[in-house]
C-alpha cells in the first residue's frame, strides 16, 4: 500500500506531487527561518535571569554554541537515520522537536530552561540534508536542479524574512517569536503527517547502519585525512569561526552599543539575507564572467575584512552608521565567498568524493560555529565590545594569505 502511494504520489507537475512539494518548501522556509525568528529577541529572554551585562553577553553566546553543538552532533545521525527508516517519520519527528524547542525557550522561567529549549530544537534541527534527500526521492532527475534552486531560494527568503518577523512580533512580547515558530512548525507538522507520503522505497533504503556512521567527528576526520584539501579546510574553519562569532553576539552587540529594540535589531539580521538573495541573482553571475572561484573567493573575504573594521570602530566610537556600514560589507563578502569556496572545493577532488568532501566542509562550518560563539563571547566579556570584529580581521587576513599561498585549485 505504501509503496503505491510514493508511486501516486509522483504523478502531478510532470513529477512531483504537489503536496509533497509544499510541505518540503515549508519545511525549508522554517529551517532558514529558524536562528533568524528568535535572534533579536534572546537577549532580552535572557536579561531577567542574570545580574550583569557580561553574563547577559555569555549567555546568549553559549545558548547560540550549544545549538551549533546538538546540530553538529545529531546531522549525521538523522541523515542515515532517514535512509535506514524512510524520510516521513525522521522529518515529522523533527518537526515535533523544533516546535517542542520553540515552546520551551518561549516559556522559560529559568536560564536552564532556555538551555533545554535550544538543546532540544538543535537536535532535531539538522534536517537539511535530509530535506534535500527528500526532494531528490520526489523529483525527476533531469529537473532536479531546478529545484533544488526553488530550495534554496526557499532557505534564503526565510533567512530574510525570520529576524523581520521576530523583531516585530517582539512588540508584543518577547515570547511571541518563539509560540509563532511553534504554531508554524506544528501547522507544517499536521500538514505533512495528512498529505506527505513515504518517498524513500524500501529497496532503496540503508539495510543496516552502525553507531559509527552516526559519529560526526568521523566525518571530520576522512576529509581532514584528504592532503589535498587541509589548507583548503584550515582556510574554511579560520573564516567561519569569526562568522559564528558575529551571529551570536549581534544582538547583544546591537543592545550594550546603540539600545536597539528587537525590530531594528531584526532588520540588521536580514540586511545577510538579502544580500545573499542580491549577489546570487545579479553580482556572482558577472563575477564568475571575470574571475576564478580563487579570486571571488579572496574578494568576498576582503569585504569580510572592511566589515569587521568598520563594526569594530562602531563600537569603539560610538557611531551607529559605522555599524550600517559594517553590516552590508561584510553581508556582501559572505554571499560572494559561500559558492565560490564551495566551487573550489569540488574542483579538488573526484566526482565519487564530491558528497564526501561536501559534507565534510559542512561539518566543518558547524564545529566552528560551535567555537566561534565560545570564543567571541569570551572576547566580548573581557577585551571588550570590539575584540570579536578585531578576531574577524586577523584570522579572515590568515585564511587569505593560506588560499593566496598554500592552495592551488584546478580551474577548469
Amino acid at each position: 500500500m505504501k509503496s503505491d502511494r510514493c508511486e501516486n504520489a509522483q504523478t502531478i507537475r510532470g513529477g512531483v506531487d504537489k503536496k509533497s512539494f509544499i510541505f518540503g518548501i515549508m519545511a525549508v522556509l522554517l529551517c532558514g527561518m529558524g536562528f533568524g525568528i528568535i535572534a533579536p529577541v534572546v537577549p532580552f529572554l535572557v536579561k531577567p535571569y542574570i545580574t550583569s551585562p557580561a553574563e547577559q553577553a555569555r549567555a546568549v553566546t553559549l545558548l547560540t554554541a550549544i545549538y551549533a553543538l546538538c546540530v553538529f552532533l545529531a546531522a549525521p545521525g538523522i541523515g542515515v537515520l532517514s535512509d535506514r527508516y524512510g524520510r516521513r517519520p525522521i522529518l515529522l519527528i523533527s518537526l515535533l522537536g523544533s516546535a517542542a524547542g520553540y515552546i520551551i525557550f518561549g516559556v522559560g522561567g529559568a536560564l536552564w530552561v532556555l538551555f533545554l529549549g535550544r538543546v532540544i530544537e538543535g537536535l532535531t534541527g539538522g534536517i537539511i540534508s535530509t530535506l534535500f534527500a527528500f526532494f531528490a526521492d520526489i523529483t525527476p532527475k533531469e529537473e532536479r536542479t531546478k529545484y533544488f534552486g526553488w530550495v534554496s531560494a526557499a532557505a534564503s527568503v526565510g533567512v530574510v524574512i525570520g529576524p523581520i518577523v521576530g523583531g516585530l512580533l517582539a512588540n508584543f512580547g518577547y515570547s511571541v517569536p518563539m509560540f509563532f515558530g511553534a504554531a508554524l512548525t506544528l501547522l507544517n507538522f499536521i500538514y505533512g503527517y495528512f498529505y506527505m507520503p513515504e518517498t524513500l522505497n524500501k529497496d532503496n533504503r540503508l539495510p543496516e547502519f552502525t553507531l559509527k556512521k552516526l559519529n560526526p567527528f568521523m566525518q571530520l576526520f576522512s576529509v581532514l585525512s584528504m592532503k589535498n584539501l587541509t589548507m583548503l579546510f584550515l582556510a574554511s574553519f579560520l573564516i567561519w569561526v569569526p562568522n559564528g562569532s558575529m551571529q551570536a553576539i549581534l544582538s547583544q552587540f546591537s543592545i550594550d552599543n546603540f539600545q536597539l529594540e528587537p525590530t531594528i535589531i531584526g532588520l540588521m539580521f536580514s540586511i545577510i539575507g538579502v544580500q545573499d538573495i542580491i549577489s546570487q541573482g545579479f553580482i556572482m553571475p558577472q563575477l564568475l564572467k571575470r574571475l576564478s572561484d580563487k579570486k571571488i573567493a579572496i574578494l568576498g573575504m576582503v569585504f569580510e575584512v572592511f566589515g569587521y573594521a568598520f563594526i569594530g570602530a562602531a563600537a569603539m566610537f560610538s557611531r551607529f552608521p559605522l555599524f550600517v556600514i559594517g553590516m552590508f560589507l561584510f553581508a556582501f563578502g559572505d554571499s560572494v565567498f559561500g559558492p565560490s569556496f564551495s566551487g573550489m572545493i569540488s574542483k579538488s577532488v573526484a566526482a565519487n568524493e564530491q558528497g564526501r568532501v561536501q559534507g565534510g566542509n559542512q561539518a566543518i562550518s558547524s564545529f566552528a560555529r560551535v567555537v566561534g560563539p565560545v570564543v567571541g563571547g569570551h572576547l566580548y566579556i573581557t577585551l571588550g565590545h570590539s575584540a570579536p570584529a578585531f578576531m574577524g580581521i586577523i584570522l579572515i587576513i590568515a585564511a587569505i594569505i593560506v588560499l593566496s599561498c598554500k592552495v592551488r585549485i584546478n580551474e577548469s
